[in-house]
């Protein structure tokens, strides 16, 4: 059945909305400059690995900070037709177990240029993915939001 599947199929990362003192857990993933949108840290999911190892294993590698996985969050979809990719995203309510925002802290996979903790009036003043972002995270909602697909930016 493999062989069925392409190159095309959705690519799925899973992501953690980190909320500390009321603050957001964000990370640009761009290198220094190329880009000022944040997004909540995570990333795919490898074949064989649980959603919520994924998300251990990438938030550990782009924050340093360890994490308990929780409830599902919103499920998030974008593309980019310029290059026939499309992502779905799963965010997780997740909490901080261990570690600090070491500025000596290197993501060893390069992706990851900076982390930085944003309060709810902070997220009007910079760009992120995806739009709905800020208000699940501090819905007092249990439910799972759903956004449909949305254009990948830099």
């Amino acid at each position: 059945m493999d062989h069925l599947l392409s190159s095309k199929s959705p690519r799925l990362a899973a992501r953690a909305i980190i909320l500390h003192e009321e603050r957001l857990l964000l990370v640009n993933a761009y290198p220094a400059g190329l880009s000022d949108l944040w997004c909540a840290p995570g990333g795919g999911v490898e074949r064989g690995s649980s959603l919520h190892d994924s998300l251990i294993r990438e938030v550990y590698e782009e924050t340093g900070f360890s994490i308990t996985v929780g409830t599902p969050a919103l499920v998030n979809e974008f593309h980019d037709p310029s290059r026939d990719f499309h992502q779905v995203d799963i965010y997780f309510r997740c909490h901080i177990t261990s570690g600090s925002l070491d500025i000596k802290w290197q993501d060893p996979e390069g992706i990851v240029s900076c982390r930085k903790f944003f309060t709810r009036a902070d997220m009007s003043d910079i760009r992120f993915k995806p739009d709905s972002l800020a208000d699940v995270a501090w819905s007092k909602d249990d439910a799972i939001s759903y956004d449909p697909i949305e254009l990948i930016v830099r």
